[in-house]
């Protein structure tokens, strides 16, 4: 077939048809309302929303079709060749009118006005169509009103006030059909019909989960966030980026009295308008007042406590205000003076997956040209450093493969070690939509959670079991004769000696091991070898392993044998769990890479960043998150001990294993500088404490787990004498003597993200800052402004020496600590939907610690009633480093054996319990397995003021 041909037949099929006595063209497959849209022609509409299934309820769309004896609903009416269609007739017009005017008889009036400046516009578009078709209400309509429910505001995010609904069924399809959360329904009939939450519970006590999708759907403010009460104006909006999960949601902050009042969801690439509960209604804890807003210093003679309780409200004991001179001359002049006297080996920095990219790739800059080590690392060491280990060794990229939601063109999804409706919500809605679909979800993990509601088969295995059960899929893929033959011989090697490995891996054989039947297994790896795509995603639960890099080894070797990469709906996806987790580590935030994963010992590439940035550079890898804090500890004798550090944006007094060996090695460094926005546990042993800028107080990139270079704008200024992070990182880098120049508030910004786009040109030499600009997201690979961006990769070759997957054979290795008669419990780590990471933002976010006020451990029935417990009981859960007391809740989808911790609160920290031991390769701890005890009482530790919630949570049982 010649080109022009095959364009042609790609090229939508246009239908010939008349609008309002005009002939025009519609697509294929289109609705009247979106070809007389795409020509300009405005009709009324209110059940119908782009991206949604057109319902065609409302009917305020109606349009007159020629030869049709009753108005046709514009919305679900497809064109048809020929069609004579009247969207302005004086009968068309009359009924849209009518339907505009009946609804907005039935409203109440809410003496307040939606956004904009028209006092009429009480109720949202209900208001605004009736502007537009210069609809006035008749007195004698406004009589006929039917009596309305009473306001619903139990809810601590939104607010319910059905007296406005007009029972178009946007939130219905936004919560069954979009976020796929099956809460909102319609019941009754009638004059009695209705929108309800559950079995027509208050929506405080239904199952919602908070992503707020009805509000953004509701076109009449019937759903409404509680922010918006008495008020929908705003004074400017701001685009920007989701600042937590890695999913990279946009988002529109809305900004009144210089404080964001509300979040809307933008129409980005990874969300389509959608959001979670964090990205809506998480965003007030820039407004905290505990936010720093002077430099500190600590008072001179007042010691460093690791075991102290920080009190973030509370602070002058410890340190005083200081002015940004004072505090930039201790940092640089303690700084430069322990490298001048004991050797660049001697400082280290940690960086920050919440920043941007533009300070990821400085701050790197800076340790590496002005400290003049590379012991530079960031948070990614605690969660994908096995992954990208394994993904570099074998296909060359420590990148995602395939974006998540191309999970669309799958026939099966296979969830591993992630718990995606918790951890990226948004993500999740993809799979679900895709299940819908009729995909086949294959949740595998040690614990239930609740994506397997929507899974075909769940593969809940022994907690440190992996390898065997992934080695036995392989194993029957193989043994079944289900390879992918063509694409073993020409896209991988060392397929031999992965084959004679698993002959020793038979599901029979890894049945008692793992814990999952033999026929399970078997079933798993047909289907996933015969789907019409399969993809791979995993989290942390796959990566935080003594054999994490095994785990995802075996992850590439399944991918691979069944032919299920490289091409739409398949392949590999480590989801990040951090805004710019990816970006992070592409700018350089890693002790053995350069921007761009190029290894700081490789000549050729030492020799290119040494004449890029002028200046002689360390050519060994430097100490990574963990060796760092040993260092720290390391007896004097040690020339490479670390005594100084510079810390932005990071909490590893929180997130680091082992807390005590932490906060202890933190304690014993002579010098400490901590950039953050709060006085987080780790700036509470710091020497001076920086004010830093909130994400929204920003203008910078951040890279999603997609692969996508996306822009996020200031909404807001930092408070007091807080600056921005570039601002500081520049300020410190001067006064260790480097001569940066990177002025002007967005240009300085600019200046250094075409700086680095030229470190990192192999992957988006083609994404300037003018095209982020206009774009708003880019995905890379992208190489020339012409390039789209490659949103699947790895479709021809890899980028290895030879162009092929390199399979690598794993073993099982056991977990480094297992359970013993002393401690038989498995503590099982990680996120939980209301929060993230160590807590320091979102435990400041108003809704979301009235949602998850306080730490809880879980744990399944059969062992509650085992021990003699009852959720709600406070329980003492010990390891060999430490313990914490805390509330125990029930859920039954935690394996038997097992609790399980989220790491978010000081108070109840898991990693005062969890295990430092390192994947040998990855150098990742063993965050999700270590031996514990469980014992009735305790006292559990206050907290703090970190939260503003208290009490027992509601869904503790």
């Amino acid at each position: 077939m010649n080109a022009p041909s095959k364009l042609a037949e790609l090229m939508p099929q246009t239908i010939e048809f008349t609008l309002d006595g005009q002939p025009i063209q519609a697509f294929g497959g289109e609705t009247i309302y979106k070809a007389a849209e795409r020509h300009g022609v405005e009709i009324p509409h209110l059940c119908f929303k782009d991206g949604y299934r057109a319902d065609g309820n409302c009917r305020a769309c109606v349009v007159e079709v020629k030869g049709e004896r009753t108005l046709a609903p514009s919305c679900c009416r497809n064109v048809t060749a020929g069609m004579e269609v009247k969207a302005t007739s004086e009968r068309a017009l009359k009924s849209q009118k009518m339907v505009v005017e009946m609804l907005l008889s039935d409203m109440p009036d809410q003496g307040y006005k939606w956004i904009g400046d028209d006092a009429t516009q009480q109720h949202g578009e209900l208001s605004a169509w009736a502007r537009k078709l210069d609809i006035a209400v008749r007195p004698e309509l406004k009589a006929l009103r039917r009596e309305q429910p009473k306001t619903d505001i139990s809810h601590p995010a939104m607010a319910v006030n059905l007296d406005a609904c007009i029972q178009c069924n946007r939130c219905v399809r936004a919560c069954r059909e979009e976020q796929v959360n099956d809460v909102i329904g319609y019941a009754m009939r009638g004059a009695d019909s209705k929108i309800v939450f559950d079995l027509d519970d208050p929506m405080g006590d239904s199952t919602c989960v908070a992503c707020g999708e009805c509000v953004q759907a509701c076109p009449t403010g019937a759903l409404m966030p509680k922010s918006h009460i008495g008020s929908q104006e705003v004074d400017r909006k701001v685009d920007s980026v989701c600042p937590f999960c890695g999913v990279g949601c946009l988002v529109t902050y809305n900004v009144k009295d210089e404080k964001i009042v509300s979040v809307d969801g933008r129409d980005g690439p990874a969300n389509h308008n959608r959001l979670c509960v964090k990205g809506r209604f998480g965003f007030d804890y820039a407004h905290h007042p505990q936010r720093l807003t002077k430099p500190l210093i600590r008072k001179a003679g007042v010691p460093k406590d690791f075991g102290d309780t920080p009190r973030p409200d509370d602070w002058s004991e410890y340190f005083r205000e200081a002015t940004w001179e004072e505090a930039l001359a201790l940092t640089t002049g303690k700084l430069s003076g322990l490298r001048d006297t004991y050797g660049a080996k001697s400082l280290a920095g940690f960086g920050s997956a919440k920043g941007s990219n533009e300070e990821a790739y400085l701050f790197q800059k800076l340790v590496r040209t002005g400290f003049g080590s590379n012991n530079i690392d960031h948070c990614t060491r605690l969660c994908h450093a096995s992954s990208v280990a394994a993904l570099l060794e074998g296909v060359g990229s420590g990148a995602v493969s395939n974006q998540v939601n191309d999970v669309e063109h799958a026939g099966l999804i296979f969830v591993i070690g992630s718990n995606p409706t918790a951890n990226h919500p948004v993500a999740a809605t993809w799979m679900k939509n895709a299940a819908q679909r009729g995909a086949k979800i294959v949740l595998a993990d040690p614990r239930r959670t609740d994506i397997s509601r929507h899974a075909w088969r769940t593969l809940q295995f022994k907690a440190d079991t992996d390898v065997a059960m992934l080695n036995a899929l392989i194993h029957a893929v193989i043994d079944e004769g289900l390879v992918d033959q063509e694409f073993v011989r020409t896209r991988a090697s060392n397929y031999e000696a992965l084959r004679e490995n698993v002959k020793g891996y038979s599901p029979e054989a890894m049945a008692p091991i793992c814990g999952v039947p033999a026929e399970t297994l078997r079933e798993v790896a047909r289907a996933f070898a015969t789907a019409k795509g399969a993809m791979i995603l995993w989290g942390m639960g796959i990566s935080q392993h003594v054999h994490g890099t095994d785990n995802a080894r075996c992850l590439i070797a399944l991918a691979t044998v069944t032919g299920q990469i490289g091409k739409p709906g398949s392949g590999l996806h480590p989801l990040r769990g951090q805004n710019n987790v990816q970006g992070a580590s592409d700018a350089g935030l890693i002790p053995m890479m350069f921007p761009n994963y190029q290894r700081v010992d490789n000549p050729a590439v030492h020799a290119w960043f040494e004449d890029f940035w002028g200046t002689s550079l360390d050519a060994t890898p430097g100490y990574t998150v963990v060796e760092i804090m040993h260092k720290a500890l390391a007896p004097d004798t040690d020339p490479h001990k670390v005594r100084g550090m510079y810390i932005m944006g990071e909490n590893p007094a929180m997130s680091d294993p082992d807390l005590n060996h932490a906060r202890h090695a933190l304690a014993s460094l002579e010098h400490l500088v901590v950039q953050d926005i709060f006085m987080t546990e780790t700036a509470w042993l710091a020497d001076v404490v920086l004010p830093a800028s909130a994400w929204p107080e920003k203008t910078g990139t951040v890279s999603n787990t997609d692969r996508m270079v996306q822009l996020g704008k200031r909404a807001l200024n930092p408070p007091g004498d807080a600056r921005p992070d570039l601002w500081i990182i520049q300020q410190i880098a001067k006064g260790m003597g480097l001569q940066w120049n990177y002025e002007g508030e967005e240009s300085g910004v600019a200046a250094v993200y075409e700086e680095m786009r030229q470190a990192m040109h192999a992957v988006i030499s083609g994404i300037s800052w003018e095209r982020l600009q206009r774009d708003s997201s880019v995905t890379y690979p992208c190489l020339s402004e012409e390039d789209p961006g490659q949103p699947t990769v790895f479709i021809d070759d890899f980028p290895t020496a030879d162009g092929r997957v390199k399979l690598v054979p794993a073993d099982i290795i056991p977990a480094n600590e297992r359970p013993d008669a002393e401690y038989p419990f498995v503590l099982i780590t990680g996120r939980q939907l209301e929060h993230w990471h160590t807590g320091s933002m979102t435990r400041r976010a108003t809704v979301l610690d009235a949602l998850e006020p306080m730490a809880t451990a879980s744990m399944n029935q059969a062992d509650l009633v085992k021990l003699g417990l009852q959720a709600g009981d406070v329980i003492t859960v010990q390891s060999r480093r430490g313990e914490v007391a805390i509330h125990v809740r029930r859920d039954d989808g935690t394996p038997n054996g097992a609790v399980f911790v989220p790491f978010a609160y000081y108070e109840a920290a898991a990693n005062l319990m969890t295990n430092a031991a390192l994947d040998p390769l990855g150098k990742i701890p063993e965050f999700k397995y270590c031996a514990v005890r469980i014992a009735r009482g305790g006292q559990p530790m206050a907290a703090a003021g970190y939260g503003t919630g208290s009490g027992v949570p509601a869904a503790v049982d």
